[in-house]
């Protein structure tokens, strides 16, 4: 399968991982819940980590990659105090300031 389309996923947080297995048909996710996140790919698309904390969607279909890729985001999404969680590369977050103290 020759990929045309590619969507970069980056995972921020201590102990978030993820794990690509069986040729790229199960993402794996441990996103700090008391079980691991099982996703299964779409036929269409690919994944691939390429670090613990890198993942790459790739395939022939935009519309699938970018969907599976949102799929992904929505198990975890950014949050604006810290920063943690799932977000694409090219992704900024603005952060937002904490509680002001006395």
């Amino acid at each position: 399968m020759e990929a045309k389309f590619f969507r970069f996923l980056k995972i921020v947080g201590v102990g978030f991982k993820a794990r690509a297995e069986s040729e790229g048909r199960l993402l794996y996710l441990k996103l700090g819940y008391s079980h691991e996140v099982e996703l299964t790919v779409p036929p269409a698309v690919r994944v691939f980590c390429f670090k613990p904390n890198i993942v790459c969607c790739t395939g022939i279909e935009k519309q699938r990659v970018h969907q599976f890729a949102a799929a992904v985001r929505s198990c975890k999404p950014p949050e604006v105090y810290k920063g943690k969680g799932i977000m694409y590369i090219d992704e900024v977050i603005k952060k937002k300031q904490g509680k002001k103290s006395k």
